[in-house]
């Protein structure tokens, strides 16, 4: 599969996605108040590759699983990465005003809402898996329990503190910060579908190479790509004097670096042939982005 047909791939199902995100937007909880909805579904709503449910899905339907079988997943893995990056923008954090194009969920709810929004999807992103997913209880609860290890001390909290102290490796960063939430995503779409454990191993090292190649790519674009294109504000890392792939190795090395991790991504997809050529162009596609 070309990239161009991963590009299509990437959009078709992250449009189906948001087909079924659109629904759960329109059933908000029962006595949700209006105000934390709307801040929460703000942020949902403005866009993105929805990568993460994609690796879901695609995880699932490597092993015969509809993607409406693991949607309460995929929805739970955009939750989780959406309270991310409210929180992420934060004045307490990377003090960001533009995300996806769009103002950031504390610039137009306030500080306090945009705690509380990311917080309140973090807390649905597992209430709402454990209630809807029709799996056996078995998988879900390992599927969770997987979730909930990409999130905390060793995951992507973890990462975040780690970015903020800038004194780890850029990889030791971004295979916590990023990283983990990427390899979550797909490993879990295994899990929900039955694979084995050699299975799960196999693309637990996909997603672990994908994540780092996912980050240095936004090290880069963050140098030579424009606010246009990306949809929010660049050259910050930068400025803020982070530990990047590119202010580390150069932009030459983290080009190469790319190249690296990316190829070693697909290498671990090796023993699943062509049932994984999307996941393989997938991995292509990325390394070329430009947004």
């Amino acid at each position: 599969m070309s990239t161009f047909n991963a590009s299509k791939g990437l959009n078709e199902k992250g449009a189906f996605f948001e087909s079924r995100m659109a629904a759960w937007i329109g059933d908000p909880p029962k006595n949700a108040p209006n105000g934390m909805w709307e801040s929460m579904v703000y942020s949902l709503q403005v866009g993105g590759k929805r990568l993460r449910p994609v690796l879901c899905i695609s995880s699932a339907e490597l092993f015969g699983l509809h993607p409406d079988e693991v949607m309460p997943m995929a929805m739970a893995l955009e939750m989780v990465h959406t309270a991310s990056l409210i929180h992420d923008d934060l004045p307490a954090m990377d003090d960001d005003n533009l995300r996806r194009g769009k103002p950031t969920n504390h610039v137009v709810y306030g500080e306090a809402m945009a705690i509380l929004a990311g917080d309140a999807l973090l807390c649905h992103a597992f209430e709402y898996p454990m209630t809807h997913l029709q799996l056996p209880y078995d998988r879900v609860v390992k599927a969770m329990a997987r979730f909930a290890k990409s999130l905390g001390p060793s995951g992507m909290c973890g990462g975040q503190v780690l970015d903020m102290e800038g004194v780890e490796s850029p990889e030791a960063i971004s295979r916590l910060k990023t990283g983990e939430l990427i390899r979550a995503s797909i490993v879990t779409g295994a899990i929900l579908a039955g694979a084995t454990d050699e299975e799960q191993r196999s693309l637990d090292l996909y997603g672990e190479a994908l994540g780092i190649a996912f980050q240095i790519a936004d090290d880069i674009l963050d140098v030579i790509g424009t606010e246009e294109e990306l949809g929010k504000s660049i050259g910050k890392d930068q400025d803020q004097g982070k530990n990047t792939f590119v202010s580390v190795y150069g932009l030459d090395g983290a080009r190469k670096l790319l190249g690296d991790f990316t190829d070693l991504a697909v290498s671990h997809l090796s023993s699943f042939g062509n049932k994984a050529s999307f996941l393989v162009s997938l991995a292509r596609y990325l390394e070329q982005r430009t947004k």
